[in-house]
């Protein structure tokens, strides 16, 4: 089957009116200053364009936009916080795409602590919900960097991940239930707080990790845990990324499920990190290769893990596995440590800009896989800079190469696609994924229709005629149709 007719390359004034008039007042931004933050990336520097962005208060108002633009075919690009690494929710260069922004959908609808759950519109912030669930004595587990300024609908709509997904999951294992607007403007109402419900095809799964390109997420319920009572942060030196994975089994063993953080870092983003971030210091004294920075917590007395994680620690060094670990005295200094560790895709971006990857293998091909990246790369680029960090405990690493010194951000730039390619190769040689936490987006979607099956990108593309049969649901991002 042939892919549909694309939507027009240009919006008619009176189709823009009359969305403005659903919209409402104070619900729409048109000039080109006022839409600039909708339109520009957080990273590569990357601006669309677009003659209107819309911003809806309530999920009535997403209907009625998304029935007229149905009607009357008109692309849409759905955001939620635009803090987005894949350029997935910023419109592309014409001006035919209009964005549809969540973030006046920004209401808690409801916390049943009996249920553990927390009922919020798509644009509510991610630290909002944290922050609500905190103050009912709860855990809202989804961590990431940017959690200040990122929305719930936008980290559903990636399936974001973040630093404890080694303990609760990544963004799908924490929804329940969602509420989607669907391409023709009608309202799936899926906002069902159940862990049990075996009555046919899971659709809210068809959501998460869409990236909009089915429809717009305008609510969601989310599980709640109990809030840790106590905790502890380590930041421990190890030789190698073998030695760091050595370093997981065992802390697995002797602390279980107390392990919900455990971050592989390469000595050089460390560096990157103190010299281009104020703020940031060694923790240690000595220089080591690489470092673990690992959480662990319960609800168990306040210091009652300080004993066992030591005893841990103490047995990992004595049988080599770590060569040194220093363990958070305060709560100050855990959050001194995982500041360092928020900035480090800062700390890359002043050593010069790297070529990001967003990768995932198992867990017992980590070693392997670095070992072959930083080789292939060394031989293609020498001088070239490793940087590696990421949420080992998960298989995810941030494998971000910065250029050699003395090349200019345009020149290396220009192996953007040579680069990608040897290191997904050797990714895929691994059973790997080309992207663990961030989406596809538009910077990745050639890559992954190269890697991917002719089955797979079949039902991918099954599934979105199906759903979106006219085409105008964030055109042109995940799936090449």
């Amino acid at each position: 089957m042939k892919a549909s007719t694309p939507p027009p390359a240009t919006i008619a004034q009176s189709h823009l009116d009359a969305l403005k008039a659903i919209a409402g007042p104070g619900g729409w931004f048109e000039s080109d200053s006022d839409t600039l933050a909708y339109r520009q990336s957080w990273r590569y520097g990357y601006t669309g364009t677009t003659p209107l962005v819309l911003r809806p208060k309530m999920t009535a108002e997403v209907s009625e936009i998304v029935a007229y633009c149905s009607q009357h075919r008109i692309a849409i690009v759905p955001q939620g916080g635009n803090t987005g690494l894949t350029f997935a929710g910023q419109p592309r260069e014409t001006m035919g795409e209009i964005v549809v922004s969540t973030e006046r959908l920004n209401k808690i609808r409801n916390i049943d602590l009996a249920n553990d759950t927390i009922t919020v519109d798509a644009g509510v912030v991610l630290q909002t919900i944290q922050e609500a669930a905190t103050a009912k004595n709860r855990l809202f587990p989804l961590s990431l960097g940017a959690q200040g300024s990122c929305r719930i609908g936008g980290n559903i709509s990636t399936n974001a991940g973040g630093v404890q997904v080694l303990r609760y999951g990544n963004t799908r294992n924490l929804v329940l239930g969602l509420e989607v607007v669907l391409a023709d403007g009608r309202v799936w109402d899926g906002l069902r707080s159940l862990r049990k419900d075996n009555t046919g095809y899971d659709l809210k799964q068809l959501f998460i990790a869409g990236e909009g390109t089915l429809g717009i997420i305008t609510a969601a319920v989310l599980r709640l845990f109990p809030l840790p009572t106590t905790s502890e942060t380590a930041w421990i030196a190890v030789e190698s990324p073998a030695a760091g994975v050595a370093l997981l089994g065992r802390m697995k063993e002797r602390m279980g499920e107390a392990i919900s953080a455990f971050e592989l870092i390469r000595r050089s983003i460390v560096d990157f990190t103190i010299q281009g971030v104020p703020g940031n210091e060694d923790p240690m004294r000595d220089v080591h290769p690489w470092y673990v920075l690992m959480d662990v917590s319960s609800q168990g007395a306040p210091g009652s893990l300080h004993e066992p994680l030591t005893e841990a620690l103490a047995s990992a060094m004595e049988d080599g596995i770590a060569q040194d670990a220093i363990i958070a005295g305060s709560t100050q200094q855990s959050k001194k440590l995982w500041k360092m560790r928020e900035d480090m895709a800062e700390g890359q971006r002043a050593a010069g800009g790297s070529i990001a990857h967003d990768i995932s293998v198992p867990v017992s091909d980590i070693a392997a896989f670095v070992a072959e990246a930083d080789a292939a790369l060394e031989k293609a680029y020498p001088g070239i800079r490793h940087c590696c960090f990421g949420h080992v405990g998960d298989g995810n690493l941030h494998y971000n190469p910065v250029r050699p010194v003395g090349w200019t951000q345009d020149r290396y730039m220009q192996e953007y696609q040579a680069v990608n390619r040897i290191v997904h190769d050797i990714v895929i040689a691994h059973r790997g994924s080309i992207s663990a936490e961030h989406g596809i987006g538009r910077i990745k979607l050639a890559e992954n229709t190269h890697y991917k099956s002719a089955v797979e990108l079949d039902v991918q593309r099954a599934i979105k005629r199906a759903l979106d049969p006219l085409g105008i649901m964030n055109p042109g991002k995940l799936i090449e149709m």
